[in-house]
């Protein structure tokens, strides 16, 4: 399976790129799946429907979210409409909509998408290992579905490691989500299982996290309140992850950051 993991949207110069390269990515790779981490491409918090259905019909299979899921409380509606919008698997019981979703992609392959939040440094959450752990024993990788991805959406690199250590051989991929940085150890590890700690920022990266430089840097250094943070407007780079599975395991065989246009280097794979 061609599977492409989109990292985090930010505002409208990460929505732009998103819905001018997803297309022709889709056609050029020939991609079996899409996935894409929305929870900031609504002015940098949270996501509306519009935005969603505009992801879809770009050529995204499912989104996930994070810390910021309901930011834009319309999607606390929303989302018990529709099993392509996922929400992190350890919220608190009772939280809408769900954190897991079995999904049929191209060629009626299924592929289980899990949205998990770290709890270091991040708001008190239940813990996200057992409860990852409980989705992926109820659909077995190579049994009830052809590929399994996680997007663990965290702060700390070290709870991201783990997670993907913790599942080594029991999904096809861990892609961390949350800090906007691209990581540079996107590998596959020992079971087979790939790996990266941060697909990145999809938005501008003139800007700190996605956001106009200068309230954050007059925050640092004044320690005041101050205006809201606004959405840094430019071109925009979109960052991810692009992964092919074994047709038999589900577990990795090839796997790449991916980075287009702004101003990052581009990356692409070159196995596709």
């Amino acid at each position: 399976m061609r599977i492409l993991f989109i990292g985090d949207v930010v505002g409208r110069p990460g929505r732009s790129i998103l819905q001018e390269q997803l297309p022709r990515l889709r056609a050029r790779w020939r991609l079996d799946a899409v996935i894409v981490n929305g929870e900031n491409a609504a002015g940098g918090f949270g996501l509306t429907e519009e935005i969603f259905t505009d992801f879809l019909d770009a050529g995204a299979d499912a989104v996930t979210l994070g810390n910021h899921s309901w930011d834009q409380r319309e999607a606390m509606i929303f989302i018990t409409r529709t099993e392509r919008l996922i929400r992190p698997v350890n919220y608190p019981m009772g939280a809408p909509g769900r954190g897991a979703a079995l999904l049929e992609v191209a060629g009626g392959r299924r592929l289980l998408v899990v949205n998990a939040l770290g709890r270091l440094y991040m708001d008190a959450m239940d813990d996200p290992f057992r409860a990852v752990l409980r989705e992926v024993e109820a659909c077995p990788l190579g049994q009830s579905c052809d590929a399994i991805l996680i997007d663990m959406h965290a702060e700390a690199t070290s709870e991201k490691q783990a997670m993907g250590y913790f599942l080594d051989g029991k999904v096809s991929l861990v892609v961390g989500t949350h800090t906007h940085a691209p990581t540079a150890d996107c590998r596959i590890l020992p079971a087979g299982t790939a790996y990266l700690s941060d697909a990145g920022m999809t938005g501008n990266y003139e800007s700190i996290l996605g956001m106009d430089r200068h309230e954050p840097i007059r925050r640092w250094l004044e320690k005041t309140p101050g205006s809201r943070l606004e959405v840094a407007e430019g071109p925009g780079t979109l960052c991810g992850l692009a992964v092919e599975t074994d047709d038999r395991t589900g577990l990795a065989i090839h796997a790449a950051p991916v980075r287009i246009g702004g101003v990052l280097t581009e990356t692409l794979p070159d196995f596709w």
